[in-house]
């Protein structure tokens, strides 16, 4: 769903002023890198600034990719902790559109978490790179830290720009090591937009490689990872009804009245679900943005502003005028001290969560009220990891909407997955999730967690990150006390290649898992969890 509505808390903190302690750091030492495959395409990094990641020996680069004229994209590189030589290569982007992926990096799964005093920070013990180098990328342009000429107004017009800051970030020493090793594709919320175009992108600019006709870097995304995901506004819109009405594990969030009004904007005569089978209809050529942006603009206003309430719309366990929402927005702070703006080459003069611009381009074109969901069955048709999670404590991208989502989508698994029973995932014995596996796929519904997952779990986000790395069905583990204590990570450049070499037989495996198919659907039918349509 749009950053207006699933980052309230996190877009509408404030905008801190430099504080009068903040002193000036000396100008630190930039390398720059000129492309020689792509005319015009540079890189520009600080090495080791020693911001958030303070783990002995652990190196870290952050600076811009500019992957055009006056089009600078920002990132910010983590080492693993742990075997960086073999670890595995992790992408994550926040959603929005226009939301900075130093939410996820701050907030969620990054190295450090901002201490109170929004000056200080502390190790994360569940930081993803105690196992995984990290990247975390800020897009479109005009996003977080990224700056400059914003020309993207659609999920699709944003792909092939994150295609080029791969394409220089492979063609550099520092990053070129990292091109054969598993590629793990994580993000959230409007991920569940990006994620499947991007991925889609990447799979059609390596076959244009593949077979002569561009240059470049091959990005074989080796799994794919969307929490809290925004993948058909029809199903879930709908679902906003359902979750309203009883959020399983929470109760009814909504009077009879509010109920009643949500169930005539949804089903009624002119209603959401005609507005947006009507932008599905209209295709994507620019006489369809005007009716996907009203269909996107009534459900809005009709279903899922009712639904939410005065609620927090990313976690209904909180208020929706909260002083103090969880997670907390320190790193706003952080970010805006001169000194942490220095140190790690930011050009930005003031950070902010969310950004108007790029997210009124995406708003024009009506992109929040289209699906992506043809392109996430395709992935899941070539047999790619994938795992689609949810808080279910969220209502905005909530996990009923994500799960009837999966259950619809056209894929080889479709009936498997209907008749999967959900299992729990524990650890240590003690509940985490609820999940299902069919193959390569997985869904899970995380326990007691909001949009921003693992913020509110962390061990159960890591531990299910890991086995997402190890290209393992999700299961329950023991562990010991603290997350580098746990770590147990194989398969790295052997398994990525192994996924090369499987891709050129995608057409193969889905034939065959059809027919498998087939044959299981003549066996037992236990039912998963069925969505009232």
């Amino acid at each position: 769903m749009l950053w207006t509505l699933i980052s309230l808390a996190l877009a509408a903190g404030p905008l801190y002023a430099t504080q009068a302690s903040d002193i000036s750091e000396p100008e630190p030492l930039v390398t720059r890198f000129v492309s020689t495959n792509n005319p015009g395409v540079s890189l520009r990094f600080v090495s080791d600034s020693g911001v958030c990641e303070t783990t002995p020996g652990v190196h870290q680069l952050s600076g811009y990719i500019d992957v055009g004229t006056n089009m600078s994209m920002w990132f910010w590189f983590f080492e693993s902790r742990n075997s960086p030589e073999t670890a595995p290569f992790a992408l994550w982007l926040n959603g929005g559109p226009g939301c900075s992926s130093m939410i996820g990096l701050f907030q969620e799964n990054g190295p450090c978490l901002v201490n109170p005093d929004g000056a200080t920070t502390t190790i994360n013990p569940y930081s993803w790179n105690n196992i995984s180098n990290m990247i975390y990328i800020d897009q479109p342009i005009g996003t977080g830290f990224s700056f400059g000429n914003d020309t993207v107004n659609n999920t699709q017009s944003a792909a092939p720009f994150v295609w080029q800051a791969f394409q220089i970030l492979f063609e550099s020493g520092q990053f070129a090591k990292f091109r054969r090793r598993e590629f793990i594709f994580a993000t959230e919320s409007y991920g569940g937009h990006y994620g499947p175009a991007f991925v889609t992108y990447f799979n059609q600019q390596n076959a244009l490689i593949a077979r002569g006709l561009i240059r470049g870097v091959k990005v074989v995304v080796s799994a794919l990872m969307i929490n809290n995901g925004w993948y058909d506004p029809l199903i879930q819109n709908e679902a906003y009804v359902h979750f309203a009405t009883n959020a399983p594990g929470y109760g009814r969030l909504q009077s009879d009245e509010v109920l009643h009004q949500m169930n005539a904007s949804f089903f009624g005569p002119g209603g959401c679900r005609e507005q947006e089978e009507a932008c599905y209809a209209a295709g994507t050529g620019p006489e369809s943005n005007q009716i996907c942006r009203d269909a996107d603009d009534f459900c809005i206003d009709n279903v899922f502003s009712p639904a939410v309430g005065d609620r927090d719309a990313n976690d209904l366990r909180q208020s929706g005028n909260s002083t103090t929402p969880f997670p907390p927005n320190f790193y706003l702070n952080f970010l805006n001290l001169n000194s942490t703006r220095q140190k790690i080459g930011a050009e930005v003069a003031r950070f902010r969560a969310c950004a108007n611009a790029p997210f009124n381009l995406f708003v024009r074109t009506g992109d929040d009220a289209r699906t992506l969901l043809p392109q996430l069955a395709a992935l899941a048709n070539s047999g790619m990891k994938i795992l689609i999670w949810a808080g279910d404590a969220d209502i905005n991208c909530n996990w009923l909407g994500g799960h009837a989502s999966v259950l619809a989508m056209d894929w080889y698994g479709k009936k498997r997955l209907a008749r999967t029973p959900f299992h729990n995932m524990t650890i240590n014995g003690a509940p985490v999730a609820a999940t299902q596996n069919v193959d390569n796929f997985s869904f899970a519904r995380v326990y007691q967690a909001g949009h921003e997952v693992p913020a509110f779990q962390p061990q159960a986000s890591f531990e299910i990150f890991k086995q997402v790395i190890n290209m393992e069905q999700l299961h329950s583990v023991n562990v010991g006390p603290s997350a580098n204590g746990s770590i147990r990570v194989t398969r790295h450049t052997a398994k990525n290649e192994e996924w090369r070499q499987h891709l050129e037989h995608t057409v193969s495996y889905k034939a065959q898992r059809n027919m498998e198919d087939r044959l299981a659907d003549a066996g037992q039918r236990n039912k998963a969890l069925v969505i009232k349509e």
